[in-house]
C-alpha cells in the first residue's frame, strides 16, 4: 500500500469516527422527547427483541448442551465432575451468554434496524418527515436506539437461563452428575460482582450494535446497492466491536 493510499485510508477512518461522534451526540439529544412515545418505544423493544428470541433461546440451548457435554469431559480428567454447574453458570454469565447474544442480535435485530432506516432513506420518507416538521431522530433513530439498548440485557438473560437448562439437562439427565450438587455448586459460585458483569457488558454491547445499526441505516446511500452495503457494514462493525468491547470489559473487571 502506498503512503497516499495509506493516508487516504486513515483519513477516512478519522472522518468515519467523527461523523458516527457527531451522529451519537444527536441521536442522544433525541433520546429525551423520544422517551415521551412510550408506546412507540414499546413496539422497537418488541421489534428488536421478541422478533429475535427463537434464535436467542434455541443457540442458548444447544450452547449449554454443549458447555455440559465439554465441561463434564474435562473436569472428569481431574476429577472435579461436581463443578459442573459451577463452570457452566460462570462461563455463561461473564463471557459466552453476554457475547454471542449480541453476535446474534447484531446479525438479526441490526441488519433489521439498518435494512429498514436505510429503506426510508432511499424511498425519502425522512426527507418527508422533515418537511413536514418532524424531527426524524427523534421519531425514527432514537428509539430503534433505545429499544436495542433495552432489549439487549433481557435477550442476554433469557439466554443465560436457557443455557444453564442445557448444561443442566446433559449434565444431570445424561452424564449423571447429582442435580442438588449442580445446583448448590452454581448458587455457591456465583456472585453479584458476576452477574454485574453480564449486564454491563450486556448493556454496552445493545448500545454499540444499536448505535452502528441506526447510523449506517440513517447515513446510508439512498439506492438498493447502498443499503445492501450498509446492512454488511453493520454486521462486520458491531461483531469486531462486540469481541474488542469484551476483552476491554473483561479486563476492567478483572
Amino acid at each position: 500500500m502506498s503512503n497516499r493510499a495509506l493516508h487516504g485510508t486513515l483519513l477516512g477512518g478519522v472522518r468515519k469516527f467523527g461523523v458516527t461522534g457527531i451522529f451519537l451526540a444527536r441521536l442522544l439529544a433525541a433520546c429525551v422527547p423520544a422517551l415521551a412515545r412510550p408506546r412507540l418505544l414499546v413496539a422497537q423493544i418488541f421489534n428488536a427483541g421478541a422478533r429475535s428470541l427463537i434464535i436467542i433461546m434455541l443457540s442458548g440451548l444447544f450452547t449449554g448442551m454443549v458447555l455440559g457435554l465439554l465441561g463434564q469431559d474435562v473436569l472428569s480428567r481431574f476429577g472435579a465432575e461436581t463443578a459442573l454447574g459451577e463452570l457452566a453458570a460462570l462461563a455463561l454469565l461473564k463471557q459466552l451468554g453476554p457475547v454471542l447474544t449480541a453476535l446474534l442480535f447484531a446479525g438479526r435485530a441490526g441488519t433489521a434496524l439498518t435494512s429498514e432506516i436505510g429503506l426510508m432513506r432511499a424511498t425519502d420518507q425522512l426527507t418527508a418527515m422533515e418537511v413536514m416538521a418532524v424531527d426524524p431522530m427523534s421519531y425514527v433513530a432514537a428509539p430503534r436506539f433505545l429499544g436495542g439498548v433495552i432489549a439487549m440485557p433481557l435477550l442476554a438473560a433469557i439466554f443465560n437461563v436457557i443455557g444453564l437448562f442445557g448444561a443442566h439437562l446433559i449434565g444431570v439427565d445424561l452424564l449423571g452428575v447429582d442435580s442438588g450438587t449442580f445446583w448448590s455448586q452454581t448458587q455457591s459460585a456465583v456472585g453479584i460482582h458476576d452477574v454485574t458483569e453480564g449486564i454491563v457488558k450486556s448493556l454496552v454491547f445493545g448500545a454499540v450494535i444499536s448505535l452502528i445499526a441506526v447510523n449506517e441505516g440513517y447515513q446510508s446511500e439512498p439506492t438498493a446497492e447502498g443499503v445492501g452495503l450498509a446492512t454488511t457494514r453493520t454486521v462486520v462493525a458491531s461483531s469486531v466491536l462486540t469481541l474488542l468491547f469484551d476483552y476491554v470489559l473483561t479486563a476492567a473487571f478483572l
